[in-house]
């Protein structure tokens, strides 16, 4: 993967994004005890030990391992002006050969939803994605009834593409999802028409 060879590191107008590090593990932990009502509604239910030291230790593994391998980009939300760890988005389940594909998951802690973050970040995968990983698909999903990540999704350039029946496990049951993707080279929409 090409982001193996060089740090992985990814900057936009306010935010720094980066893998995990052990030392996020207190940051992180209290930004998901706070935002957990906030964020349970979207989420696969959390495992008994989520917050714990072990669990964390095990993502930033997983972290380690999946940028290496080339089969997930995994990054924090790091807000340069105070280093405040504001949330964190994964391309996740990227795919070579035929489909040179990948999946976009997020999150933002409450306090710093709404405030334009995740459109950036958001802006810097895709765009990590398409130029240096020679992604052509980035798909990503959500509850229908979640306006403020579909609005986020659009905004970001992606285009709705249908619903998928069942699609995960969110707070512990099966969750129907409307689908978005964005292409390297996006002509839906377009006419020659002119």
């Amino acid at each position: 993967m090409l982001l193996a060879k060089r740090k992985l590191r990814l900057e936009t107008e306010r935010l720094t994004l980066r893998p995990p590090i052990h030392s996020d593990y207190r940051d992180w932990t209290a930004l998901r005890r706070e935002s957990k009502d906030y964020l349970t509604p979207w989420e696969p239910a959390w495992a008994a030990d989520h917050l714990s030291r072990k669990a964390f230790t095990n993502r930033v593994y997983w972290s380690q391992r999946s940028v290496a391998a080339g089969t997930a980009v995994p990054l924090f939300l790091i807000r340069r002006s105070d280093e405040a760890l504001l949330g964190a988005i994964t391309l996740d389940n990227i795919r070579r050969g035929p489909a040179q594909a990948g999946t976009l998951g997020y999150w933002t802690g409450q306090r710093f939803a709404r405030q334009g973050y995740m459109r950036e970040a958001i802006g810097a995968v895709v765009h990590c994605a398409f130029t240096r990983l020679d992604l052509s698909r980035i798909e990503a999903a959500c509850l229908p009834e979640n306006a403020a990540s579909r609005g986020l999704l659009e905004l970001a350039g992606f285009k709705y593409e249908g619903v998928a029946q069942s699609y995960l496990q969110i707070n512990g049951r099966w969750r129907t999802h409307v689908l978005y993707s964005a292409l390297r080279m996006d002509r839906r929409g377009r006419t020659d028409a002119g």
